[in-house]
């Protein structure tokens, strides 16, 4: 059982943050003033680890003169293309189906249809161009090829409205008036973020993360919310849900009608949610596996004092579902078996197909990136946003800025909107653990990763686990996602759902346009590749959650009368969604 008092990496005192005796300023307290400082400009990325991949690159180029000299011969083949297909009027190339930058119509229109085809014969050639020498360092030619995409989509005629033919007939049409209430929604956005606000429209426990409940449970690090029953009888086994600490937990408590948690009350579950504290300062050295056993481990302990020792079902969203992984097999190891089952939401544990987010985890970036953290004891919200919105700058940023700025218009918010704008922050200590031991090292999938100094193995886990990746996810890619089959040989059902990262996992019943692939293995069954279970797995319209559902019922005992509300020494502390939720 956890102890539910926090360890003295989380509960802080004046003395700890303020620090009695004064010390001397030393060269790596200036190198790391420094380094912050240099992070205002580069959006948290290390100087050094690009100027390096670019000196890779370089060196290996200059020594293949000859491969590099074909390049010429490449770039004179893309201009006699052009040539062909102004001349045609047939296309030569077609954007990626991900590049929506010239769905326009007018684009279609010569002159843009010529100069559609020249950028995209251009980007192409500078894709050969980077991935040309021989010898580079796989991870130095990625950070090359991503620096040069984000240029060419930087300086695309689709992102100058002198060249952008939609800006120009909204312009034409409007008199300057998109132009006029686009400087209007810049200077609104600017005065939200200096105001850090984005919320306008939704409150929570009204509009958002409404579903009732209690918080039952709170330490320094979390509190544990147990929803109010709907129906007459429920699964014996409660449900807890580990979010992700790098968003609010009600990413899966939206609004009424898109709900997880709602949702999952309405099918006669008991549910649990872990709701995580958002850090400050005080919490610069609050460690991974405080986040595991002060958090899952103490919520499992309050669940089972409240459902009378129910064995319970364990649901991970994101890095939550990482951490649960890690506290499944930890328990497996101990023999603890108070899990029923376990389902794992856009959650990763093998690392090392883990997509473009593994542009910015190098040893140097680290160090950056821990010098950066220091100063103020956490990573905020704007830098890991930044992070992500350039992944994906076309649909994140660029898109965004011309339809909000160019064209005047305005998006009508939502409460993905909402939640999105509510971001949080990221304690020092953690975050450099998991981006090292989890991100760069890989330790948990290689059996190496501690928990109370010995290493824990994804194999010791013997439950029924369900999977769940996602068509479209720049932040865990499905493959990476799917790679739990390797390391885990039990009984295995994994579902691959339409949308991305947050709208894949929220995609409830009833959402058009949705469709899923499903398909079980049987423990030591036989394994298929990715590729492999995507040819052979046939697409079922609608939502997942219902499969889901049904999965945790044939797991599950007879319904039984709800459990309490809370119970001795987890006595209700304050309505849902608790006070941890509304920190800013």
């Amino acid at each position: 059982m956890s102890d539910p008092t926090m360890s003295s990496h989380v509960i802080t005192s004046p003395a700890e943050v303020f620090p009695p005796e004064p010390r001397m300023t030393t060269a790596a307290d200036l190198d790391r003033l420094l380094h912050a400082w240099q992070s205002r400009f580069t959006g948290g990325r290390s100087p050094s680890t690009l100027s390096l991949a670019f000196l890779d690159w370089m060196n290996h180029a200059a020594n293949s003169p000859f491969q590099t000299s074909m390049l010429g011969r490449v770039a004179v083949a893309q201009w006699i293309r052009l040539a062909q297909a102004m001349m045609s009027g047939k296309p030569a190339i077609a954007p990626r189906l991900e590049d929506h930058r010239f769905d326009h119509p007018a684009w279609l229109e010569n002159p843009y249809r010529t100069l559609v085809q020249a950028v995209l014969l251009g980007e192409e050639w500078s894709d050969s161009l980077v991935h040309t020498p021989p010898g580079v360092d796989p991870a130095n030619e990625r950070i090359v090829a991503f620096s040069v995409r984000q240029w060419l989509d930087l300086v695309s005629p689709s992102n100058l409205p002198w060249l952008n033919p939609e800006v120009i007939q909204a312009t034409k049409a409007t008199r300057g008036g998109n132009l006029v209430a686009g400087l209007g929604n810049l200077l609104r956005d600017r005065a939200r973020a200096d105001a850090g606000s984005g919320m306008e429209g939704f409150r929570l426990g009204g509009n958002l993360a409404a579903t009732p409940g209690k918080v039952v449970f709170r330490n320094a690090l979390m509190e544990v919310i147990q929803y109010a029953p709907t129906t007459p009888t429920v699964g014996a086994e409660p449900v807890l849900i580990v979010p992700a600490w790098i968003m609010k937990y009600y990413i899966l408590d939206l609004s009424l009608g898109n709900s997880m948690i709602g949702w999952l009350v309405g099918q006669g579950r008991t549910v649990f949610a872990i709701s995580w504290r958002n850090p400050g300062a005080d919490m610069r050295d609050t460690t991974l596996d405080d986040y595991r056993s002060h958090g899952v481990m103490a919520a499992i302990d309050a669940v089972g004092a409240i459902c009378g020792g129910a064995k319970l079902h364990a649901v991970g969203y994101c890095l939550g579902g990482t951490l649960l992984a890690i506290a499944a097999a930890a328990m497996a190891r101990e023999d603890d078996r108070r899990l029923a089952s376990l389902t794992l939401l856009a959650a990763q544990t093998d690392f090392t197909e883990a997509g473009e987010l593994q542009l910015f985890i190098t040893n140097d970036q680290l160090a950056f990136l821990d010098d950066v953290m220091q100063g103020q004891g956490y990573l905020d919200q704007k830098q890991m946003a930044g992070a992500f919105q350039m992944l994906r700058s076309n649909d994140l940023v660029w898109s965004h800025a011309i339809r909000d700025y160019l064209l005047g218009e305005q998006d009508t918010p939502n409460d993905l909107m909402a939640w999105n704008a509510d971001g949080t922050r990221l304690p020092a200590r953690m975050h450099i653990e998991y981006l090292r031991h989890l991100f760069l090292d890989n330790d948990l999938a290689e059996g190496r990763f501690p928990v109370g100094g010995r290493p824990v193995t994804l194999g010791d886990i013997k439950l029924p686990i369900f999977l769940v990746g996602t068509e479209r996810d720049h932040i865990a890619p499905w493959h990476s996602v799917f790679r739990l089959h390797v390391l885990n040989d039990g009984p295995l059902t994994f579902v691959l759902t339409s949308g991305g990262h947050n709208a894949g996992i929220v995609s409830e019943p009833g959402h058009p346009h949705r469709h899923f692939r499903l398909r079980a293995r049987e423990a030591a069954g036989h394994t298929l590749g990715p590729d492999e279970w995507l040819r052979d797995t046939a697409p079922q319209d609608g939502s997942w959650w219902p499969a889901w559902d049904a999965w945790l019922e044939a797991r599950s005992r007879p319904r039984i009368d709800p459990p309490p509300m809370g119970a001795p020494g987890y006595a209700a502390l304050c309505d849902a969604p608790g006070t941890y939720v509304r920190e800013g």
